[in-house]
C-alpha cells in the first residue's frame, strides 16, 4: 500500500528547473535535428509503470512524479491514459493529474487513448481550458497521445477484444483526428518477441503493423518487447525486418527486463540506428495482459549505461606520475538528465509503494551518497 505522506516535494526539487539546467535555456531541438548519438528517453513510469500496480495511485502522487521526473531532465513524459477505469482502473483520474502537473517548456506529455472515446476526453479537456468562461490556468500540457496495438490477434483480443486489423481499423480515425487537433500521435505495438498466448512472434507481422501505424500518420512508433523474453539476437531479428520499410530514427524500443536482457537489448537497437527508447523510473510496471513479465527497463539504469563513464572521475593511482587519467567522455548524449534526481525520485516513488527500487544504478548511487554520508559524520565527530 502507498504511503500518502509523502506526497510533497523534497525541498531541493522545488528550485528552479533552469537553476539545475541552465543549458536549457536554448532553444529546444528535435532528435532529427540533434547528433547520431543523441539517445531520446520516453518516461513512461507514471503510466505504464503504475497501471499494474494492486492499488490506484490519487492523482497528486503520480502529478508529483511527473513532476519530480521533469525536475529530474526528463523531457518526455507519458503521464496516463484514458483507457476505462473498468479495465484498468490504476488509470483513473487522469484529467485531475493534467491539472495539477507544473508544465515544462522544454517537455512533451503524452497520454496513451485506446479509442475515439478516449480521445473525446482529451479534446473536450482542452477545448475547455480554451473557453472564456474557463479559469485563468493554463491548458493541460498535452502534446501528444498514443495509441496501441500488438502484433497478435490473440494478445490484441486479451488487451481490446478486438483483432489486430480490427484494432488498426479503430484507431485510424482516432490518429486522424488527433491530427487535426494539432497534436502529435505515437503508436504502439505490444509483444514483438513472444506473445504469452500464441508463443513466439513472427518478425513479419510486426513489420506490417508499424508500417500500418505509420500510414495513419504516427511520428514514431514504439516495439514493445511486453513479456521481457528478447534477447539481442531476438531483438535484431525483429528491428532488421521492420527496418526494410522504416527509418530507425521513427523507431523506439519498449523493453522489459523480464529477464535482465533490456540493457543489452538496448545495445543492440543503437547498432542499428534506434535512437528512443521506453524507460520507467525505478523499474516500475508490468502488464496486466501479460502474466509474470517485470517491469521496464529501469531509466537510471539505462542513463547510467549510456553516460555512466563520464562519472568517475580522475585515476585515484596513476600508472606513474607523468601518466594522466584516460578523458572517458560518454559517447551517447541523453540530454539534461540528472542520474542523482533520477536515483532518489525511483526510491521515492518506490517507497510509497512500499518496496525498495528495483533499479540497480538508482541503488548503486544511493549507497555511494549513504557511505559518504556516513563518512562525513564520523569525520565531523573526531573534529
Amino acid at each position: 500500500m502507498f504511503r500518502s505522506s509523502t506526497i510533497k516535494h523534497a525541498p531541493s526539487l522545488r528550485r528552479s528547473y533552469f537553476q539545475w539546467f541552465p543549458c536549457l535555456k536554448r532553444s529546444y531541438s528535435t532528435p532529427t535535428s540533434r547528433s547520431s548519438n543523441y539517445v531520446r528517453l520516453v518516461e513512461v513510469g507514471p503510466r505504464d509503470g503504475l497501471q499494474n500496480e494492486p492499488h490506484p495511485i490519487p492523482p497528486p502522487i503520480k502529478a508529483d512524479l511527473v513532476n519530480r521526473l521533469g525536475q529530474a531532465g526528463i523531457q518526455s513524459l507519458e503521464v496516463g491514459s484514458f483507457v476505462s477505469p473498468r479495465w484498468i482502473p490504476q488509470m483513473a483520474g487522469t484529467a485531475e493529474v493534467l491539472a495539477l502537473i507544473d508544465p515544462l517548456p522544454m517537455a512533451d506529455y503524452a497520454v496513451l487513448v485506446p479509442n475515439m472515446k478516449g480521445l473525446d476526453e482529451v479534446l473536450r479537456i482542452l477545448a475547455a481550458s480554451k473557453s472564456p468562461d474557463s479559469a485563468a490556468k493554463p491548458p493541460p500540457p498535452v502534446t501528444e497521445i498514443a495509441i496501441f496495438t500488438a502484433a497478435t490477434d490473440a494478445f490484441a483480443q486479451a488487451n481490446t477484444n478486438v483483432t489486430v486489423s480490427e484494432s488498426l481499423a479503430r484507431l485510424a480515425p482516432v490518429a486522424r483526428a488527433a491530427l487535426d487537433a494539432k497534436l502529435k500521435v505515437r503508436g504502439y505495438v505490444s509483444v514483438i518477441i513472444t506473445c504469452p498466448y500464441s508463443g513466439r512472434v513472427d518478425p513479419k507481422r510486426i513489420r506490417d503493423v508499424a508500417r500500418e501505424l505509420f500510414q495513419m500518420g504516427c511520428y514514431e512508433v514504439s516495439l514493445g518487447d511486453t513479456t521481457g523474453a528478447g534477447t539481442p539476437a531476438s531483438i535484431r531479428a525483429a528491428l532488421e525486418e521492420v527496418l526494410k520499410e522504416a527509418d530507425g530514427h521513427r523507431l523506439a524500443g519498449h523493453f522489459h527486463d523480464t529477464n535482465g536482457t533490456a540493457l543489452a537489448n538496448i545495445f543492440a537497437a543503437l547498432e542499428l540506428g534506434v535512437r528512443t527508447f521506453d524507460t520507467s523510473v525505478g523499474g516500475l510496471g508490468g502488464c496486466p495482459y501479460s502474466p509474470g513479465a517485470t517491469g521496464n527497463v529501469a531509466t537510471e539504469d539505462v542513463v547510467y549505461a549510456l553516460t555512466g563513464e563520464s562519472l568517475y572521475g580522475d585515476s585515484g593511482e596513476p600508472y606513474s606520475v607523468d601518466s594522466q587519467s584516460p578523458d572517458l567522455k560518454a559517447k551517447w548524449d541523453v540530454g539534461p538528465v540528472s542520474l542523482p534526481l533520477l536515483a532518489e525520485t525511483g526510491a521515492w516513488i518506490s517507497e510509497i509503494l512500499g518496496r525498495e527500487t528495483t533499479s540497480r544504478a538508482g541503488r548503486a548511487y544511493l549507497a555511494r551518497r549513504q557511505r559518504e554520508r556516513q563518512l562525513a559524520e564520523k569525520a565531523q565527530a573526531k573534529l
